[in-house]
């Protein structure tokens, strides 16, 4: 009887022994699938970088265009620039960047005929400005629509080779989540083969108390070891957002002064066309004949063209440039938790925008018992103002305008619900719209895309998240998920 249950033993030890043998071959065999299908999807990655990269070569093509048209327009008009702003200089920034969009486009047949044709356009809309630029040379009205028809034709272009890149990019990205979506699958099936490898070596451990003992130890080890891995990769990618945090505030901040430079002669510009009109009132009162015109087009009408498009777009930069500063202030800024009153801040917000709320006839509903939480109260004010001040701004127009703020606390979390009945946003756009620069549907509200990142970034730093749930005319639904007690390093402030 002992000699069959030891042979019994010994032939269930074996069968125990071929299963977890199988087990651990095939989650081998799914590990370096999962590593396959990694590299694959960071080569794909990689393309789609590419293609981003392409995308901001081409604007700056059409950039380089621009800087063309004004250099040519400044030197028509005599004005004396610095050397750097001069035509010549623009027109050989822009043979640089179209070199350079041809070297990144090399693998790509057809964005290189589009590289060719633009070379072309580009070649012919230089002839027509230099010629305009020839000393004596006046041109007719018919002249000037050649040379922006030629430079419209170098964007249009420009435009195309977009539009391509675009679609090539979607390719890439869609092939990049087919990618991610079998690695997904890779490791489920590895997760499985664990929890049927680990029930085989539970029956082993029930038979065998020393191999008990033995994982037991092993897993006490391993986990240590995780625990030491887990905090020194903390500190390095704490590491890495303070110089992330540092290099965005000293670009924006060396970015400020020739920025500070352009308003402040763009003011003397400005200022200088109130003599140059009373000189030509003069003229016209002493010896009209000598006056053609043209001089009077300029200090009339192309003159202050000029410059309220140059203030124009730098007061759009300036407003880049805070809010990227204001980012890095934010990013480098101390959590200081304490107690949080829901109700009381939500229905400060609300006062805070009553005025435009009262003007535009919007109903703003804010549901009582608020969860209260423990965390920063600047940053969730500044979530929330921003979340609530969205809704106001993007009304369906036609639809009297409802916002409901509702909240829930469950395990441990506080979600704060902003909804709304206004234009809604499309599906596409639910995750781009966190992305800093971003913006959805019609740009009829000021703005430079940076609320909704500033918010996400604000909701991870509380250890939360942001979400959206949006069916586009129909309305949004903006969900912050933090937790009730955020822990610092101090520790929570109630």
């Amino acid at each position: 009887m002992d000699q069959q249950e030891a042979i019994s033993e010994r032939r269930f030890a074996r069968r125990v022994l071929l299963m977890m043998v199988a087990g651990f071959a095939a989650l081998l065999l799914a590990g370096v699938a999962a590593a396959l299908v990694l590299l694959r999807t960071q080569e794909q990655t990689q393309w789609v970088n590419h293609s981003f990269d392409v995308e901001r070569q081409i604007a700056r093509i059409r950039l380089s265009v621009e800087e063309m048209r004004t250099a040519r327009r400044g030197e028509v008009l005599r004005i004396r620039v610095a050397p750097s702003a001069s035509y010549a200089a623009a027109a050989a920034r822009l043979d640089r960047e179209i070199d350079f969009a041809a070297h990144l486009t090399a693998d790509n047949p057809r964005q290189q005929g589009n590289i060719a044709e633009l070379r072309r356009l580009a070649d012919h809309m230089d002839s027509l400005f230099k010629r305009s630029l020839r000393p004596g040379q006046r041109g007719s009205a018919a002249d000037e629509a050649e040379r922006q028809a030629a430079a419209q034709a170098v964007v249009k272009r420009a435009d195309r080779m977009l539009d391509a890149e675009r679609l090539l990019f979607e390719e890439r990205d869609g092939d990049r989540r087919e990618s991610t979506e079998i690695l997904y699958g890779v490791l489920a099936l590895a997760a499985i083969l664990v929890i049927v490898t680990g029930i085989g070596s539970l029956t082993i451990v029930r038979r065998y108390t020393r191999t008990l003992v033995a994982s037991r130890n092993a897993l006490a080890e391993l986990n240590d070891n995780l625990e030491d891995a887990v905090a020194e990769r903390t500190v390095d990618l704490q590491r890495a957002n303070d110089e992330i945090q540092r290099f965005a505030y000293i670009v924006s901040h060396d970015l400020r002064s020739p920025l500070v430079n352009v308003m402040g002669f763009t003011a003397e510009l400005d200022a200088s066309i109130k003599p140059m009109r009373a000189l030509l009132d003069q003229v016209d009162a002493q010896a009209p004949a000598i006056d053609t015109g043209e001089a009077r087009q300029a200090v009339d009408e192309d003159l202050p063209e000029a410059i309220g498009f140059i203030r124009t777009s730098t007061q759009k930069m300036d407003r880049l440039i805070n809010a990227i500063l204001r980012l890095s202030r934010e990013g480098r800024r101390t959590i200081s938790p304490e107690r949080v009153d829901m109700d009381a801040l939500v229905h400060g917000i609300v006062d805070g925008l009553r005025h435009r709320i009262d003007e535009l006839g919007v109903t703003v509903e804010v549901a009582p018992d608020l969860p209260d939480v423990v965390s920063d109260r600047l940053a969730i004010e500044q979530i929330l103002s921003n979340l609530i001040e969205n809704a106001v701004k993007y009304l369906k127009p036609g639809r009297p305008g409802l916002i409901r703020i509702t909240g829930q606390a469950k395990h441990g979390r506080a979600m704060i619900d902003v909804v709304d009945n206004g234009r809604g946003i499309e599906k596409r756009d639910h995750d781009r719209i966190f992305d800093l620069f971003r913006r959805s549907g019609v740009q009829d509200q000021q703005g430079e895309g940076i609320g909704l990142a500033h918010v996400r970034a604000l909701a991870y730093r509380l250890g939360g998240t942001i979400g959206v749930e949006s069916e586009f005319g129909e309305g949004s639904t903006f969900t912050l998920n933090i937790p009730v007690i955020f822990v610092s390093d101090r520790g929570p402030r109630p």
